[in-house]
């Protein structure tokens, strides 16, 4: 059985695979780490084999405790991967939009693929239909973006997302949901029209934190997947159980 830990800018994420399909899954903020691990060692003692992935700050003592039991394969950009990078810096490619990729490559094989990760940050990935990364783009995230409202001004409070009812705001709060969140909206939109115009047959993949948030309101057909990136992270360490 295959253990995923996702370390990600805010919460730690937690996934156990069984022949490639999810058999549990938790997040939890650093503190909990410990007491997380130990509850689903617990239920699922056949735990042989882990992946670290790592976008934020991930103790020694976390990785000891791993490393003493199992058999640890952390990702870095020496990894086989199942796709072609063509990045052009591409040791400073984020691991976590490596197992994005590395999904699409494996579930949709042959296709022009834009995986859209909703989270701390909004990234754009393109995998081609001959299996090529491509690159994409990076921008803020929905709870970046009020933060940097809140900071860099005055007055403008600090908010928590909620979908506007309108397009137009008739208060501050109003307007700032506007501006946030149907910016993010047409912002995705306007990139999968974009990636449209140059390549037939798009599949668009909305995941991460926010994906649930924003996928009933956007207008292209999208498939939502939660589960994206550990699905990824979980057929690398397949790919790398030798260099565990």
């Amino acid at each position: 059985m295959n253990l995923i830990v996702d370390v990600g800018n805010t919460l730690i994420k937690l996934a156990l695979f069984d022949n490639q399909i999810l058999q549990e899954k938790r997040s939890c903020r650093t503190n909990n780490f410990s007491e997380v691990l130990e509850e689903l060692e617990k239920a699922f003692p056949s735990i042989k084999n882990v992946i670290i992935s790592s976008v934020g700050n991930f103790s020694r003592e976390h990785f000891s405790a791993l490393k003493n039991k199992y058999h640890v394969f952390v990702l870095n950009h020496d990894a086989k991967i199942p796709f072609i990078n063509e990045y052009a810096t591409p040791r400073t490619l984020g691991v976590d939009r490596i197992a994005l990729v590395s999904a699409a490559a494996i579930k949709f094989p042959k296709e022009n693929v834009l995986v859209i990760d909703a989270g701390s940050c909004i990234t754009f990935d393109f995998l081609s239909d001959t299996n090529t990364y491509l690159g994409g783009a990076i921008s803020p995230g929905i709870k970046m973006r009020f933060k940097a409202l809140h900071h860099f001004t005055d007055k403008l409070p600090l908010l928590e997302k909620k979908l506007p009812k309108n397009w137009i705001g008739d208060s501050t709060e109003n307007s700032m949901q506007i501006g946030v969140i149907k910016g993010i909206q047409n912002e995705i939109e306007g990139y999968i029209s974009l990636y449209k115009e140059k390549f037939k047959n798009l599949t668009v993949i909305l995941t991460g934190g926010d994906a649930d948030f924003l996928r009933d309101s956007l207008k292209n057909d999208i498939f939502a997947d939660s589960n994206f990136l550990l699905e990824g992270l979980n057929y690398i360490l397949e790919h790398n159980k030798d260099s565990c």
